[in-house]
């Protein structure tokens, strides 16, 4: 787990800071932070369904905040729990482009331990960052 969630950051709300070597990886972890803010048990989401999408941006940490409403706006429109697969990244000229397959099924109560519903991502304290170690990632989630 490439990701941890934090007490003392919002009061009503969820934060997390994720990590990854490199932007894929933080991207991923992200993602399934994002999830296991919905589900406590991420290893029940059986793999059943696949989505693809891509998105661009001229900010990286603007492409990452849309990369993760993504995982909010499938389970609210289709009760859709996913978990990210796959991240691919490029930069043409002055824009980020993202290529992402995530994979998951619908939200079953009998299987999957609901924690909190996430009605979005925020841009309050929003930060994606390079490190000495890769990048690293903090996330506040409107609950």
């Amino acid at each position: 787990m490439s990701y941890e969630f934090l007490e003392d950051i919002a009061i009503a709300d969820i934060a997390f800071q994720a990590w990854g070597k490199d932007l894929e990886e933080v991207f991923l972890a992200a993602g399934d932070a994002v999830t296991n803010t919905m589900i406590d048990n991420l290893e029940a989401i059986a793999p059943q369904e696949t989505r693809t999408f891509t998105l661009d941006n001229d900010e990286l940490d603007l492409l990452l905040f849309n990369f993760l409403q993504e995982f909010v706006y499938y389970k609210d429109s289709e009760q859709l729990l996913l978990r990210p697969q796959q991240v691919q990244i490029e930069q043409k000229d002055t824009l980020y482009y993202l290529t992402a397959m995530a994979k998951g099924e619908e939200l079953d109560p009998e299987r999957h331990q609901q924690r909190v519903d996430v009605k979005a991502v925020t841009l309050h304290r929003f930060k994606l960052e390079q490190t000495a170690d890769g990048w690293t990632a903090l996330v506040i989630l409107d609950i």
